[in-house]
C-alpha cells in the first residue's frame, strides 16, 4: 500500500516537511487522529496543525479568511507559517483540542505536498517524536523515537529549516503564538502590528508548542551566557559562531540533529551558549529556553 493509501485506510504516516518530520493522519477521520495522541503520548489539550496542499484547500476548512490571510498565504506558502482560523464543522474538535480555532498550513517539502495531494484530504501531523521530546529532522529519528508504532515511514532526506513554523492567530488582532523562522518585523510589514502570547493559559492551548517543557534532549540542556562556567561532569559544550552557526537560518536548520547526536553519546550535560535575543533568533531562542526548562 502507498504512502497515501494508508492515510485514506485510517492510517499513520511519518512524512518530511521543510520544517520537521510530521505524524500524519486523515483530519477528517477523528480515529486516526486519536492514534496519533496515543502514539506520542500528546495531551488532549494540545491541538494539530491540518497541512494542506494550497490556498484553496485551507479557504474550505475555516469560515472566515480575512485579508491579512490572504497576504501572509500568498507571500510565505508553501512555507514554514501556520495561520489559526475559525474552523469548519468538517475538521473533528480532536484535531483543535476542543476549541473553534484550527491551525493550517502549506509544507514546502514536495514529498509532503504529494502524500497531501494523493491522498485527497487534509493531513493533521504534529512532530512525528514522542510529546516533549526533541523534534525529529531525519527519518532515522522517527524510527529512534517511535518504532514499529507509525504504518510507514517516507524518507524525505534531512529537513532543511529544522525547527519548527511560525504560529499566528487571525481570529482577533493578530497574535503571534509560536515564533520560528519568520521575523516578526517582517510579518508586521504585511499585516501591522502583531502581539506577542504570553503563554499558554489553563485548558486547550491555543497553538502547538507552548508547553513549557519542550523540544528536549534526554541529555539536560542547559542555556548559558557567553562566559558562563560549564556544570561539572562530561558534557558537550555548542557555543555561538564556533561548535554552533553564527546565522539563525543555519543555526535553526542543524540544531535539533546536533542534539540528536548529542543525546547518543551518554552525556551528563549539554551546554549551549545563548544565542542573540533579536527577532531573526526568536524561533531558536524559544526552543532552546524551553528544551533547558526542567
Amino acid at each position: 500500500m502507498t504512502a497515501a493509501g494508508v492515510i485514506r485506510a485510517g492510517g499513520l504516516v511519518a512524512f518530511p516537511t521543510e520544517t520537521v518530520y510530521g505524524l500524519g493522519a486523515d483530519a477528517f477521520d477523528a480515529a486516526a487522529v486519536a492514534r496519533i495522541f496515543a502514539v506520542k503520548g500528546r495531551p488532549r489539550h494540545s491541538p494539530l496543525i491540518v497541512h494542506v496542499d494550497s490556498i484553496e484547500m485551507a479557504r474550505s476548512l475555516v469560515l472566515a479568511w480575512p485579508e491579512a490571510a490572504d497576504r501572509l498565504a500568498r507571500r510565505y506558502w508553501p512555507g514554514p507559517l501556520t495561520l489559526v482560523l475559525p474552523k469548519q464543522p468538517s475538521i473533528p474538535d480532536i484535531v483543535t483540542a476542543g476549541l473553534p480555532t484550527v491551525g493550517l498550513r502549506v509544507p514546502s517539502h514536495p514529498v509532503a505536498l504529494a502524500l497531501i495531494r494523493e491522498a485527497g484530504v487534509p493531513i493533521a501531523a504534529p512532530s512525528a517524536n514522542l510529546f516533549t521530546e526533541l523534534s525529529p529532522t531525519t527519518a532515522e529519528h522517527v524510527r529512534e523515537s517511535l518504532g514499529d508504532a507509525v504504518d510507514f515511514v517516507l524518507d524525505g532526506g534531512p529537513s532543511t529549516v529544522g525547527i519548527e513554523s511560525t504560529v499566528l492567530s487571525l481570529t482577533g488582532d493578530p497574535l503571534l503564538l509560536r515564533p520560528g523562522t519568520i521575523p516578526l518585523p517582517e510579518i508586521e510589514a504585511l499585516i501591522g502590528p502583531v502581539r506577542i502570547a504570553e503563554g499558554a493559559a489553563a485548558g486547550a492551548h491555543a497553538s502547538p508548542g507552548m508547553h513549557p517543557q519542550h523540544y528536549r534532549p534526554r541529555t539536560p540542556l542547559v542555556l548559558l551566557s557567553a562566559g558562563d562556567p560549564p556544570p561539572p561532569g562530561r558534557g558537550a559544550w555548542l557555543r555561538f559562531g564556533r561548535e554552533m552557526p553564527a546565522g539563525p537560518a543555519a543555526y535553526a536548520a542543524g540544531l535539533y540533529a546536533t542534539l540528536h547526536r548529542l543525546d547518543d553519546q551518554s552525556l551528563d550535560w549539554i551546554a549551549v551558549e545563548r544565542p542573540p535575543d533579536t527577532p531573526e533568533w526568536a524561533g531558536v531562542l524559544d526552543r532552546l529556553t524551553r528544551a533547558a526548562s526542567r
